[in-house]
């Protein structure tokens, strides 16, 4: 057991794990969170998801250009 955890290897794909969460998964989760519930949500949510975004900020800065909170409308010129 102890030569597992001295192994540099399964140290470093652990970090490569935690830091692809980090800055891959709960962002996008978080990013398709946000669209569908934007217009709809209350204020304990609301206050949630904005610390969730202040926790995630690095991996959510990644994906911002992406992320459309706009009002859909009727799609009329």
């Amino acid at each position: 057991m102890e030569s597992i955890l001295n192994n540099s290897f399964a140290t470093f794909f652990t970090f490569v794990g935690v830091i692809f969460i980090y800055f891959l998964v709960i962002p996008l989760i978080l990013f398709y969170w946000m669209n569908n519930r934007w217009n709809f949500m209350g204020k304990f949510e609301r206050l949630g998801v904005y610390g969730l975004v202040f926790l995630f900020f690095p991996g959510l800065i990644l994906f911002s250009p992406f992320l459309n909170l706009r009002l859909k409308g009727d799609s009329k010129g």
